[in-house]
């Protein structure tokens, strides 16, 4: 039993090595211990899972796609056609045709969100994307990426975005600031949207699971009321499958928006 919700989305070594535990919580020890002065390198559960993600991936276009494909679609080529499918719809609805050059990178972004999700809900797993400190580093990098293309595609008039047209030029100053403070929140709202949903569900399921196993293992009345709880417990982690994929989906649109109006200043 976890002595708190929150204790699952704790970041440990595989070895789980620790030291006593303090009030700071456990310190972890490092399967190949690198540091350079104080920052600390390790191959933690979030590595893990990161890397288990990329595998899967990889592992399931390698096997749909190793002969070519099919023409009559195998069950798991259907599934990755679907996805393939529903990434080039949203970058054709979104940019149009100058988005095809950057679908790689948002299809890429779209399956390892999604596969993250759905491996963190897998009993005894880790849900990386439930640490604002990875999520907020994706959207960060991804922003980064797509300021940089609107330098490289408009030069310095990619500094008009923040003024908008027929804005009145007393209000230049004030419009400029607004629209910077905006575009700056940006990656800050991406990363904390996917990292507090993630975290929100898993710690939900926690919280009533302990709560369901409490009235069950007290017996008498209790125990069958808890049926309940559980029957909620169930309800939820189907929609913690669904929030899943809906919150892979709105960072991979956002990506987009934000990758269009870098591309057509709007």
């Amino acid at each position: 039993m976890l002595n708190s919700p929150l204790e699952q989305f704790n970041i440990i070594s595989i070895l789980r090595l620790t030291t006593p535990a303090s009030p700071i919580g456990r310190k972890p020890y490092p399967i190949i211990p690198i540091h350079i002065s104080n920052l600390y390198f390790s191959f933690t559960n979030s590595s893990l899972f990161f890397l288990l993600a990329t595998l899967l991936i990889c592992l399931l276009y390698h096997m749909v796609t190793i002969n070519g494909g099919v023409l009559v679609p195998t069950r798991w080529q259907s599934v990755v056609e679907m996805f393939y499918e529903f990434v080039v719809n949203m970058v054709e609805e979104q940019i149009g045709e100058k988005g095809r050059k950057y679908f790689t990178l948002i299809f890429t972004t779209f399956m390892f969100i999604l596969s993250l999700n759905l491996i963190g809900l897998i009993p005894y797993s880790f849900a990386s994307t439930s640490h604002l400190i990875v999520t907020f580093g994706m959207s960060l990098s991804l922003f980064l990426g797509i300021t940089i293309i609107g330098l490289q595609i408009h030069g310095l008039h990619f500094f008009s975005f923040f003024l908008p047209a027929g804005a009145p030029l007393a209000l230049a100053p004030a419009l400029v600031v607004i629209e910077l403070v905006s575009y700056v929140f940006r990656p800050i709202s991406l990363g904390v949207r996917l990292g507090a949903n993630i975290m929100a569900g898993h710690a939900l399921l926690v919280i009533l699971s302990g709560f369901a196993w409490t009235m069950l293992t007290a017996g008498g009345f209790l125990a069958v009321a808890a049926i309940f709880p559980f029957a909620i417990v169930f309800a939820i982690t189907c929609l913690e499958f669904a929030v899943a994929g809906l919150q892979a989906y709105v960072f991979t649109i956002l990506l987009t928006i934000y990758l269009r109006d870098a591309i057509e200043l709007h």
